[in-house]
């Protein structure tokens, strides 16, 4: 029987009541107030003196200055720690954009009266984030935690038919102390990209699909989806609404198999730690070289336009990417690892060789969208998660063949020695 810790869970509605435009897809430039799924933020809070919280918001993706704005506030109104919030998103493309996230999406320059929806839906955001955090510590009580492991089959490389993919789904549940559901909280790396371009409206995608599946199966259960290494990985099939929700029901399928089979208690008293590892850029261009690009036609010509005008403004390159890191461990038992923006598949084959698999869950698309995270592999190999990816989310470059070793060498830097495998000799 596992100890008793205290946890506490909520959601909150974000849907909004007015047209906005949409992320996800820069040929998408109409603003919509369809909606095919209600969109939520949810929140896990655990412990008792110093405790961790969870946010989850179904959107494509959040900026580390809005990461840390709503930290902030919950530190003055609740005194977490910073180290202790984390802010995850589901990277569904059918979600309203929100300010500064990929801010060169679309090519082109955003009308004033759209920015004035986007800025108005994120000023929303952020106080139902807060609202949900604040919930979920309020309502703490004893529980007890546990942890599984098990896999799901959609999510498929969008590189190459045998590429790499992870098919591990991690579970958190947590109970109350008479045996009664009252949170799982899961993760599985597959991008949330079930419908297409042509597809303007508001949905979760297959991730709110299984939030909603797994809590109309659990009655009084809040369910939290997160997202693992999904930058490579697509789900299969798709595009539609039937293809979203078998997939959402796929996740709530391997929830209920895991409901009902032993799991491993977790204790309390979680450690926590936040790096940023510096990421560096490839050689910059010249201001010649962004001249000449600038003659160009469409997302790239966009780009360097809009970064000779930041120059003009006396806004000086930067050489490097301040890349945030998290990590949570629960003991010995389990560390979690979060990683910010869009990371390949590769990065959870080598942490999982480097540490004990059984006791390592590694997150994605956490606290920052600065954009893919390709591993070295892919890196050589270009291509849009490689490099061609870059001038939509506003970066001056693409990342150095390093990138790989400085993302690994932050993780080391989160995650105890305990959870490395043993050295073969």
């Amino acid at each position: 029987m596992s100890e008793l810790v205290s946890a506490g869970v909520s959601e909150v509605d974000v849907t909004p009541d007015y047209p906005v435009r949409l992320s996800g897809y820069g040929a998408r430039r109409n603003e919509t107030a369809k909606i095919k799924s209600t969109l939520y933020a949810r929140a896990l809070a655990i412990g008792a003196e110093r405790p961790v919280l969870l946010l989850v918001l179904e959107n494509c993706g959040v900026t580390e200055s809005m990461t840390e704005s709503v930290a902030r506030e919950l530190g003055r109104q609740a005194g977490v720690d910073r180290e202790r919030i984390v802010l995850c998103y589901t990277h569904t493309h059918n979600a309203p954009m929100l300010s500064g996230a990929a801010p060169m999406l679309f090519g082109t320059d955003i009308p004033a009266e759209h920015q004035r929806q986007i800025d108005r839906y994120t000023a929303d955001v952020k106080e139902r984030l807060v609202e949900a955090g604040l919930r979920a510590l309020s309502e703490r009580r004893p529980a007890r935690l546990t942890y599984g492991e098990g896999h799901v089959g959609f999510a498929v490389n969008r590189r190459a038919q045998i590429g790499p993919v992870d098919h591990v789904m991690p579970m958190l549940r947590v109970d109350d102390p008479d045996g009664g559901l009252r949170a799982v909280w899961v993760s599985y790396a597959c991008h949330c990209t079930t419908f297409g371009p042509a597809d303007n409206f508001m949905c979760g995608d297959w991730a709110g699909f299984a939030a909603e599946r797994i809590s109309r199966r659990h009655p009084g259960a809040v369910a939290l989806v997160t997202i693992g290494c999904a930058g490579n990985a697509n789900p299969f099939p798709r595009t539609g609404l039937s293809h979203s929700r078998r997939h959402g029901e796929d996740i709530a399928l391997e929830v209920d198999r895991l409901l009902g089979i032993p799991a491993r208690p977790l204790p309390d008293g979680i450690r926590c730690r936040l790096v940023h590892a510096s990421l560096p850029y490839d050689s910059l261009p010249s201001r010649e070289d962004w001249l000449a690009t600038a003659e160009e036609e469409g997302a790239a010509g966009y780009h360097a336009r809009q970064w000779i005008a930041r120059m003009d403004r006396g806004v000086e390159v930067p050489a490097a990417l301040s890349y945030p890191v998290q990590g949570w461990s629960f003991g010995d038992e389990l560390s979690i690892v979060f990683l910010a923006g869009e990371v390949v598949a590769d990065y959870a084959a080598r942490l999982r060789r480097m540490y004990n698999p059984a006791k390592i869950w590694i997150g994605a698309y956490a606290n920052d969208f600065p954009g893919y995270i390709p591993s070295r592999r892919i890196w050589k190999e270009g291509g849009y998660e490689g490099g061609d990816a870059t001038v939509y989310f506003g970066l001056p470059n693409r990342f150095t063949d390093e990138v790989e070793e400085q993302v690994i060498e932050g993780v080391q830097r989160v995650i105890p020695e305990t959870f490395r495998r043993p050295r073969s000799r």
